[in-house]
């Protein structure tokens, strides 16, 4: 059985997986991913003529959303949770299109996505599945396609972000009505290039309001983060780690955990979590485990305590040590147990139940907390020692972090950026070097975590309020961006950015597959986007 899939950064020989996903995705699940989002487009065809006669489905809206979510890469790998999905989709679609039919809009949609009718059975799911795979179209022009599909994998983004603040209470209609006219959009045979072009670059302009939904839902709910020590190594007695991106959950997780005397740890993108004043008041809320994807196996199959995964970035666990990890959310596979509602009582009964760390161990600290209000707060004294000629430059070091070799790049940089410069970073990718000691410049660290990849809001909005302070535009601050990307949230950020008309963006370890020459050339004439080569030269070309 084979499939297609070039969606994320470590497709196979830089062009698809088509026999089984790098990511551990098969084929069976492949089809099924790829009929979810076939049967989200004919919901979306529905709820684009809802809108035109004044209707709008919440159900329908929360459902777009977490059904793409689903199909990012690493998010959901169990084939009964997709057929529920599909046939769910089916089933919203239907009770729309009767609100529809009776506000009197146009119900005679003929795209196959409007009148699909999910098979009975997952065979037969899988079957239907193949015939609308992303090289299913034989027709299209090839430059036609590199453009939707760039749309698609930046609505998976926008998509993921969505729900994350959704979860929060943090929700806007507009962000809704755009993913379902880019998913009804992506059925239609008559747009010219630049009509992709523009819809693509409003993908990045609805991400940037996604993501501010995200920020306000984080900071709402748990205050602004402040610079934080947070412990890599661990103290004796009952341990769960905690993994992913969901607040919400290690929210509850410490709630639920207080008193029993077991320490929470993070793992991967969740250490900035450290820094959420309303997170880190909860003393049992300990320390930093591990990275997030060089060693994760290694790490997870050492744990000797609960693991709870939150989102994806994160490699399907080995079975050997899968009895000691739990999924919630939308995350699931097949071995693994799935936690539903933040109801943990099953994962704390599980550390309760493992032996703990033996002993206390120091393995030092990295510090955390440097968001939007934090560094803003300081920009005084930044803007000082730009002046002053102590920081000559700003390096944005962030992104996804993943397996393939190449991504040695972004530490290696790093490392040879010259004493005078400053490194902001975030996302998952931090974990090639977000232990080093790189000192200070004149008492501002010259490693600075932003957050999470969520938290590009606070790396664009420290940008900006830069600009405004220099009185410039964003382009012409001692600013470069040298960015890695891994899947779906990052193509969705770096629409964000050409939105925002950033220029000079260096990108890694590798292109985008689903991107063409043609549309790499207007993307290099229009914003200088541009490959990574290697550290020493790329930093003579920055800072000349």
């Amino acid at each position: 059985m084979s499939m297609y899939c070039n969606q994320c950064e470590q497709t196979a020989k830089g062009v698809a997986c088509t026999s089984h996903g790098v990511c551990g995705k098969d084929p069976e699940v492949a089809a099924l991913l790829d009929l979810l989002v076939h049967a989200l487009q004919g919901l979306s065809l529905f709820a684009r003529e809802a809108r035109k006669v004044g209707v709008t489905d919440q159900d329908a809206n929360r459902f777009t959303v977490q059904g793409l979510f689903t199909t990012l890469t690493n998010v959901d790998f169990d084939p009964a949770r997709y057929q529920a999905l599909i046939t769910e989709a089916a089933a919203l679609r239907e009770q729309l299109k009767e609100k529809v039919s009776r506000a009197g809009s146009n119900v005679s949609l003929d795209h196959p996505s409007a009148v699909l009718t999910p098979a009975a059975d997952i065979a037969g799911l899988v079957e239907q599945g193949k015939k609308v795979s992303l090289d299913s179209d034989r027709e299209t022009d090839a430059d036609i396609q590199s453009l939707q599909r760039t749309l698609l994998f930046g609505v998976k983004g926008v998509a993921a972000y969505t729900d994350h603040a959704r979860i929060l209470g943090q929700e806007d209609d507009k962000v809704y009505a755009f993913i379902h006219e880019a998913l009804a959009a992506l059925t239609e045979k008559n747009l010219s290039l630049n009509d992709w072009l523009a819809l693509v670059l409003k993908c990045g302009e609805t991400n940037l309001r996604a993501m501010e939904l995200l920020d306000a839902a984080n900071t709402g709910t748990y205050g602004h983060p402040v610079p934080t020590e947070v412990p890599l190594g661990h103290r004796q007695g009952k341990c769960i780690l905690i993994s992913g991106h969901d607040l919400k959950d290690l929210g509850l997780l410490l709630e639920q955990t207080a008193g029993k005397g077991i320490a929470v740890y993070t793992h991967g993108e969740m250490l900035p979590a450290h820094g959420y004043p309303e997170l880190k008041k909860h003393q049992h809320f300990y320390g930093h485990f591990g990275t997030a994807w060089q060693n994760q196996q290694k790490e997870f199959a050492t744990f000797p305590g609960a693991i709870l995964m939150t989102t994806n970035c994160l490699q399907k666990p080995q079975q050997a040590y899968a009895d000691n990890i739990f999924t919630t959310g939308l995350v699931g596979w097949p071995s693994v147990r799935h936690v539903p509602n933040g109801k943990f009582g099953p994962v704390i009964e599980k550390a309760l139940s493992l032996p703990g760390f033996p002993a206390d161990e120091d393995k030092g600290s990295v510090l955390v907390g440097f968001a939007r209000q934090t560094v803003i707060g300081v920009a005084p004294k930044v803007i000082e020692a730009v002046k002053s000629g102590a920081i000559r430059h700003f390096f944005l070091v962030g992104g996804c972090d993943g397996a393939k070799p190449g991504r040695n790049y972004y530490a290696e940089f790093v490392d040879k950026a010259p004493a005078d410069t400053v490194i902001l970073t975030l996302a998952c990718g931090k974990f090639r070097f977000f232990d080093k000691k790189l000192g200070d410049i004149g008492g501002i660290p010259r490693l600075l975590d932003v957050g999470q990849c969520n938290d590009a809001y606070s790396a664009i909005r420290i940008a900006l309020a830069l600009a405004d302070a220099f009185e410039c535009s964003v382009n012409d601050l001692p600013l470069t961006l040298i960015l890695s990307w891994y899947e779906q949230k990052a193509v969705a950020i770096l629409l964000t950015l050409l939105h925002l008309g950033l220029k000079n963006i260096f990108i890694g370890p590798s292109l985008p597959a689903f991107l063409t020459p043609n549309v790499m050339n207007v993307l290099v004439e229009n914003f200088n986007l541009r490959p990574i080569s290697t550290p020493e030269r790329d930093l003579a070309m920055i800072l000349g």
